[in-house]
């Protein structure tokens, strides 16, 4: 009997240390469910793929007034930005201004370079700009598609033209604010809330693009503007993804809430967006002259640079309604 009772703990010990390692196996297993995409084990265009003539042809049709609207900030030596990044621009007389002129006609020109990050101001974050433990969009390692003067895979250059329905959420003002503080989250119950007030919703393929009214700290506080920022929520961002938008864009520099929902988590939006979803992520995007016309849906276009290799670009998107 002195046995059977020493025996019998050690089995449920033996039993219990069989569910955990199942539950371990199943848990490595659902971590690596966001894997191979549901465009296909191959895909490298994620969310793009959503594009089609179709949807170009209704996003056209909520053109009424012709009035456009440039939805990229201003980009200069003064631009905040994250971490390091930079632009300079220099530009080049010839001669200094005061050299010969050329042919008959004297003919005179100026040119430009740049020194700079190409994710600075108004951009577009790619596929292969964020992952999860050096394992991005597709489940693509990065040996891979990284080398250093550019990507083999999910450079900008490869994407279409975006042209669809873009879509503005004012969640500032569905809560009342012109402004929302740093580190405030963005759910599927603020999302809900601004689809309800401004009578829209989202669709597939669509743009959606949040505004917080941060982005008026850009030239009044850069301090404060790169010190933290509303933003999209986890929850949020899979609210979204679920509806199969192709990019999700706001008005600061990181598109989601920082300080973060959970302390030690990293940029997690970003990896929800892209590497599980391959869905685009807009930063910086001007959103105050939309707000102002109430301008909650329009013709979203942009046409990536073809920066080859490259993983983000600078862009200056254009809203039409």
């Amino acid at each position: 009997m002195k046995i059977l009772r020493i025996a019998l703990p050690l089995w449920r010990v033996l039993a219990m240390a069989m569910v955990v390692t199942a539950w371990c196996s199943f848990s490595a297993v659902a971590e690596e469910s966001w894997y191979p995409s549901k465009h296909g084990a191959d895909d490298t265009l994620g969310a793009m793929n959503f594009l089609s003539p179709e949807k170009v042809i209704q996003a056209a049709k909520l053109i009424k007034t012709g009035k456009t609207y440039a939805l990229g900030v201003e980009l200069s030596r003064e631009t905040p930005a994250y971490g390091t990044r930079s632009f300079q621009l220099f530009t080049v007389a010839a001669g200094d201004g005061s050299g010969a002129s050329m042919g008959d006609n004297k003919l005179t020109f100026n040119d430009d370079w740049m020194m700079t990050w190409v994710g600075i101001g108004s951009q577009i974050d790619g596929l292969g700009h964020v992952g999860i433990n050096h394992t991005y969009y597709n489940g693509t390692p990065i040996s891979d598609f990284w080398v250093s003067d550019g990507l083999t895979k999910f450079g900008i250059e490869t994407l279409p033209p975006l042209v669809t329905r873009g879509v503005l959420l004012d969640i500032a003002g569905f809560r009342g604010v012109k402004m929302l503080e740093a580190g405030t989250a963005i759910n599927r119950k603020d999302i809900e809330g601004a689809m309800r007030t401004q009578n829209v919703k989202i669709g597939k393929g669509d743009v959606v693009i949040l505004n917080t009214g941060w982005q008026a700290l850009a030239s009044s506080d850069p301090v404060r503007f790169m010190e933290g920022e509303p933003g999209l929520g986890l929850e949020g961002a899979k609210f979204l993804a679920a509806k199969d938008v192709i990019a999700i864009g706001a008005d600061q520099w990181g598109l989601e809430a920082v300080p973060g929902e959970t302390h030690g988590l990293e940029f997690p939006v970003h990896q929800e967006l892209l590497a599980k979803n391959g869905i685009y992520v807009l930063e910086n995007m001007k959103t105050d002259e939309l707000v102002a016309d109430k301008a909650w849906e329009f013709l979203f276009v942009l046409g990536q640079p073809k920066l080859k290799g490259a993983v983000q670009g600078i862009i200056n998107p254009v809203a039409i309604r």
